[in-house]
C-alpha cells in the first residue's frame, strides 16, 4: 500500500476540518471547532488507476492545518513533503476566494511537483448563478498544476469525496 501526505489549506472558519469529516468519517455537524496547529487523519482509498487491471490502495495522511494569520508563518514547515493540498474557499465569504491563489502559491513554492484541488465549499449556502461566478473567479487564478476546481458541501456531502478521490488519482498515476 502507497501512503502519501494531503494538506489541506485556507482561511480560519472555511469548511476544512467539516470537509475531512465527512470524508473519513462520514459525519456532519453545525459546531465549530477551531483547528490548533495540525490535525492528522488517515484513510485507506481505492482507486483504478488509467490503463490499470487492478485497484492499488492509498492511504492518505490528511493534514487539516489550522487557518489563523498567526499560523501561517509556520505553516511551510506544515506543507513540506506533501504530494498533494486541497485548497478550501468558502462561498459566502468573498475574501477567502480572494486568496486562493495565495494558498496555490505557496503550496506549489515547497512542493513543485504536488497536485492541488480547490474546494469551493458551503456551496448549499448560495444559488447556481453565484456560484457560477465564483467558479469562473477561481478558474482565472489557477495555475496549471491545479486538477480540479469543485463547489463543496459538507454538510450536504455534494463533491467531498470527488476532490479527495481526484487527488488520489492524481498521486497514484504519477507514482
Amino acid at each position: 500500500m502507497i501512503s502519501k501526505k494531503i494538506c489541506l489549506v485556507g482561511d480560519f472558519g472555511v469548511g476544512k476540518t467539516s470537509l475531512i469529516r465527512r470524508f473519513v468519517d462520514a459525519q456532519f455537524s453545525d459546531q465549530y471547532l477551531s483547528t490548533v496547529g495540525v490535525k492528522i487523519s488517515r484513510k485507506v482509498v481505492e482507486i483504478t488507476p488509467n490503463n490499470q487491471p487492478e485497484k492499488l490502495k492509498l492511504q492518505m495522511l490528511i493534514w487539516d492545518l489550522e487557518g489563523s494569520n498567526k499560523f501561517k508563518a509556520i505553516a511551510p514547515a506544515y506543507l513540506q513533503g506533501a504530494r498533494g493540498t486541497i485548497v478550501v474557499a468558502d462561498v459566502t465569504r468573498i475574501d477567502t476566494i480572494d486568496r486562493v491563489s495565495g494558498h496555490i502559491y505557496n503550496f506549489l513554492e515547497i512542493n513543485p511537483q504536488g497536485f492541488l484541488v480547490v474546494a469551493l465549499n458551503k456551496s448549499d449556502l448560495v444559488d447556481e448563478e453565484k456560484l457560477s461566478k465564483l467558479l469562473e473567479m477561481v478558474q482565472s487564478q489557477a495555475q496549471d498544476r491545479v486538477i480540479g476546481i469543485y463547489p463543496t458541501s459538507a454538510k450536504t456531502g455534494i463533491h467531498v469525496d470527488l476532490i479527495f478521490e481526484t487527488l488520489a488519482c492524481a498521486i497514484i498515476e504519477k507514482e
